[in-house]
């Protein structure tokens, strides 16, 4: 089985986040339709805490995408409507990630996210 691109850095996400960063699979969701400024979107994956608010909020692209300015305005247009507690932006290679500070209204690059631990 062939994937396409994007939907391999999905799934290689998706091990990461499971494998490297604990995060329990029924957390984890996958490519879900949100409405935003009433457009309909798809996020790539959420990840939602033990209470149903939303963790972390991922946007997958291709590896032949570079990761730019465009790609931070999408995830944040998707968090307005999700409020998560962290973004991350990757292509299979580069991986950028940010936790949001809602009180100061701006977020904050991180070297990682944060290892499961609710």
């Amino acid at each position: 089985m062939n994937l396409q691109p994007e939907e391999w850095v999905r799934q290689h996400c998706v091990l990461y986040l499971t494998n490297e960063k604990k995060y329990p699979k029924s957390l984890i969701n996958v490519e879900k339709e949100l409405v935003v400024n009433s457009l309909k979107k798809r996020y790539d994956i959420v990840v939602f805490n033990s209470d149903g608010s939303i963790h972390l909020i991922v946007e997958c692209k291709s590896y032949k995408v570079n990761i730019n300015q465009d790609t931070f305005d999408q995830i944040a247009r998707y968090n307005l409507a999700l409020n998560a507690n962290y973004l991350m932006v990757t292509n299979g290679t580069k991986h950028y990630y940010c936790q949001m500070d809602y009180k100061n209204k701006r977020y904050q690059f991180l070297k990682d996210i944060p290892v499961y631990n609710i």
